[in-house]
Parts: C-alpha cells; structure tokens; sequence
C-alpha cells in the first residue's frame, strides 16, 4: 500500500509497520480460516503478538509496554486486521479499552499491577461496560458495587465481554449510586480468579469467531477498595474517555478487513475473464473498485486524524471524541460497503467458504455495532457540532 506524502512516517513507524505485516502474513493468515471454523481462541499467536510488543504499544515500557505513539498503533493493529480481524479486536481491546483507562487514571499501584502482565503480553485484558438490558444508555445499569468497609462487594450480570472467557483482569463498571444515573457509575479492576465471579456462555457469533466473547456473572464479588479505578462516580467519564480510544482502534480493525477484502476483489477482478476480457474491464466493476479504493484512502485519513488528535490530547488534556467518532463510524460503514461488494464482484464463489471474502462480510459487520453503534456515532458528531450536551 503505498503511503501518503501528507503523512510521513518515521523509520520506527516503517518497523512496526512492517514487523506487524510480516507477523500477520506469516504467522496469522495460514490459520485464520481454521480458527474461525472451529471459534477457538489463538492462544499462541495472541503470545508471539504479546512478546513482539503489539499487546501493549503505547504503554511506557516502565509498565511492560513498547513506549510508541498513537500512530504506531494504528499502523500495527491495520496489519493485524487485515489478516485477521478476530486477532485484531484482541489486540485493540488489550490496548485501549484495557491498559489505556489504566495508565490515564489509575495510580502508580495499580499501573504496575494491572497494566504490567498485559501491555507485555503475559497476561489478557478486558473490558466490561453492557449488560442485557444496558447497551448505549449506561445510565440504565443494575449492576451494583457497595462499599463494604475496605473493601466492594460486587453483583451483576455484564455481556458482550470481548476476551470475557479467557481474559486475567478486567475493568467493570457498576452502579455505585443508582440514585444519580449515570452519574453513579464506577469503574473497578477485577482479577480473573476472584471468589464470587464467574464467566457465562460464550456467545455464537456471526463473525470475529476467533475473539472469545462471554456474559460476566458477578455474586457476592468482593474486591479490596483501592481497586477503585478513579473516584466514585467517575465510571461513567471514564468509560466514555476509554471508548475514544477504542474507537479508533474499531476503526483501525474496520480499515484492515476493508483492505483485505478490497484486495481480494481487485486481484479477482484482473484475473476473471468473462465475454473474452477481465471482469474489472467492465464498468459496472471498474466503478466498484474505484468506490471501494476511494472510501479506503478517506477512512485512512480519518483514522491518522484522529490518531494525530489523541496525540495531542496527551499534551493538552483536550478530547478527541469528534475526530475518534468521524473515523470509526466512516471506516466501519465502509468495511461494510467494500466487503459486501467483494462478495458481488466474486459472484458466486464469494458465497464459498473456500475464500476468505465471506469471512470478511462477517467480521466487517460487527465494527457497526460494537464501541458505539453508527448510530451513536452520528449522535457524537451532530452534537458536537451542533453544541449540544
């Protein structure tokens, strides 16, 4: 892919870059299919992305991590998506939704402890925000977590809990103070083996088979009170801080399963001949590929913005949340739009499970949903602009 004069990239961006690609190429795209027939986790590969620094990117390397920028994330995690996108929300979760809440509100303690074992690769994180009846409206949630002298004691139900079945910590929000709604929301720091919680069913999905995912089943949980992330009641601007940077992560993941399966098309389209021509001879494909490839470039621009803006908000303590929800809800929508129509310009062979175009339909169509849906994401950008809270 060649790479746009607007945005040079550093020699250490070209290495992670390519370390990433050479990994994905090498190590993930002989198994992806097999591992999205059989639903398991790459326990394997998740270690070797973990002992080559991918797990925890930007963490400072004072925690375990590699001590890298926004940027370099990005660059990494394209590659891992576009071999596998499964492999990819792995590793997007683990950096953002996890280490990065951690390192930004989480004190000196609790960075060495919970960031540590997962920025290096040794141990996985998760995060867990929904509940059943509790998507996108979290002021609604039934979880509750009272202080029980020094210590929490937690109860409820959470879903949709990426690496739930696998994962050694977690950062969980509860209710505090139902009372004030979203305003009683607080975030803890839960070690897997904890008496008390327990992880459901894995769920079947339609896509991202290889991603585990689990409900978290939390009675009589009781954690010790300094593992409280933040204060009381900063849960719910905690979470959404956290979902700016894991949106542009979904967005990152939504740009590799576009351009594997844009690749997929355009190579098929050389090579497929029909009424004595290449099929991408013919306008009705040419005009796909030329939509697809633009949609492309544009989504890749939106997410090195919104890179560029988390960025700066290290050194400002501004937000990003505008810039991280134009690229997420762009580069999903068009994940979605380049995999459905590599599937039309393969015809019947891309409804085959003997090509990988049809698992990227089905991984693309998660980036809609998860981390805030399209939906929530126009919310996020009219309100923005339109000054409303």
């Amino acid at each position: 892919m060649p790479e746009l004069p607007i945005y040079p990239l550093s020699e250490e961006h070209k290495m992670i870059r390519d370390a990433a690609r050479d990994f994905a190429q090498n190590e993930i795209v002989p198994i992806a299919a097999q591992f999205d027939e059989s639903g398991e986790f790459p326990h394997e590969t998740i270690k070797k992305m973990g002992s080559m620094g991918f797990m925890g990117i930007e963490i400072p390397e004072e925690y375990g991590g590699a001590g890298m920028d926004t940027l370099a994330y990005v660059l990494a995690l394209e590659e891992i998506c576009k071999a596998d996108a499964s492999h990819g929300v792995i590793m997007s979760v683990n950096n953002s939704l996890y280490c990065h809440g951690i390192l930004k509100f989480g004190t000196e303690e609790q960075k060495k402890k919970f960031i540590t074992p997962v920025a290096s690769g040794k141990a996985i994180g998760a995060y867990s925000l929904t509940e059943p009846q509790s998507g996108s409206d979290a002021g609604t949630m039934r979880s509750r977590a009272t202080r029980d002298g020094d210590f929490y004691m937690l109860n409820g139900r959470k879903s949709w809990v990426t690496s739930g079945p696998v994962a050694d910590y977690f950062v969980v929000f509860m209710m505090t103070d139902p009372e004030k709604k979203q305003k009683g929301v607080s975030a803890f720091l839960v070690e897997g083996h904890t008496p008390g919680l327990t992880r459901g069913k894995k769920e079947p999905k339609l896509g991202i088979r290889a991603s585990a995912t689990s409900e978290l089943i939390f009675e009589n949980c009781r954690i010790p009170a300094e593992n409280l992330l933040g204060r009381e009641g900063e849960g719910f601007k905690i979470a959404m801080t956290v979902l700016d940077a894991g949106r542009i992560g979904i967005a990152t993941q939504a740009l590799g399963i576009a351009e594997a399966a844009y690749e997929a098309a355009r190579q098929y389209a050389v090579e497929r001949e029909a009424f004595g021509q290449p099929i991408g001879a013919f306008q009705g494909t040419g005009f796909k590929i030329a939509d697809m490839k633009t949609r492309i470039e544009a989504s890749r621009l939106l997410i090195y913005n919104a890179a560029l803006a988390k960025e700066k908000s290290k050194a400002d303590g501004g937000r990003y949340s505008l810039e991280a929800s134009m690229a997420k809800l762009f580069a999903s929508e068009t994940a979605m739009y380049v995999a459905h129509q590599a599937v039309q310009i393969h015809g019947g062979m891309g409804y085959s499970r003997e090509l990988p175009v049809e698992r990227y339909f089905r991984d693309a169509k998660i980036t809609e949903i998860y981390e805030g849906t399209s939906e929530i994401q126009r919310l996020v950008i009219s309100r923005s602009e339109l000054g409303l809270k």
